[in-house]
């Protein structure tokens, strides 16, 4: 597989942090948007920012604004299908996807998630990491990781069929992956979770302390 395009997910409501662009937001001294994009920007061959309404508040970070394609604010997989039509559009076979709000994602997430498809014929493949204890016991034992729905690496080949389901209602991540084969990729959660996002003015300030 050649090296995927990247895709950053920009288009949650917020509604937590009182609305706005979570990924405006300053985080020692540099917005979250900016340290997603310098950390993504070496593992891929080119980004484009997915997000709603007037794409000129991202004009700073100089990269292509891609609303979603789906009428209605349908979550996630809706910012992947337009990932995946901007890709199409370059001659990409596959995105991978990270959300605008999550700083301290792996340094190594698309190469791990590239690797985990060895085999598949269309590359689809979700990060996870363990469950704690605590977590574990919440859901009865069902299931031993945590999948991060927006980390994921999907294939241009697939863009229709999930035009399809997303028209058609679907709106569960898992329950499209699932459909497909979709694999996952397991990151350690220690000393964190690699994938916390900030959702609340406390996760901000958690993420402060988590710079030090």
């Amino acid at each position: 597989m050649t090296q995927p395009l990247g895709v950053i997910l920009a288009g949650g409501l917020a509604t937590r942090m009182g609305g706005g662009d979570k990924g405006l937001l300053s985080l020692g001294g540099q917005s979250l948007m900016a340290r997603v994009i310098d950390r993504l920007s070496p593992q891929v061959r080119q980004i484009a920012l997915n997000a709603n309404g007037d794409g000129a508040r991202f004009d700073d970070f100089g990269l292509p604004v891609i609303p979603d394609t789906i009428e209605g604010f349908a979550g996630p997989l809706a910012g992947v299908l337009a990932g995946l039509d901007w890709a199409a559009e370059q001659g990409s076979e596959a995105i991978v996807t990270v959300a605008a709000d999550t700083p301290f994602f792996p340094h190594d997430l698309v190469a791990r998630l590239v690797a985990a498809s060895d085999g598949q014929s269309h590359p689809l493949v979700l990060a996870t990491t363990p469950k704690s204890g605590d977590e574990v016991l919440k859901s009865g034992g069902k299931g031993r990781v945590n999948r991060h729905p927006t980390f994921g690496l999907w294939p241009v080949a697939l863009r229709d069929d999930l035009r399809a389901a997303l028209t058609g209602g679907l709106r569960k991540v898992v329950l499209w992956t699932d459909q497909h084969g979709g694999r996952e990729a397991l990151f350690e959660a220690e000393p964190f979770d690699p994938f916390f996002n900030v959702n609340t003015p406390d996760d901000l300030a958690r993420a402060e302390g988590l710079l030090q």
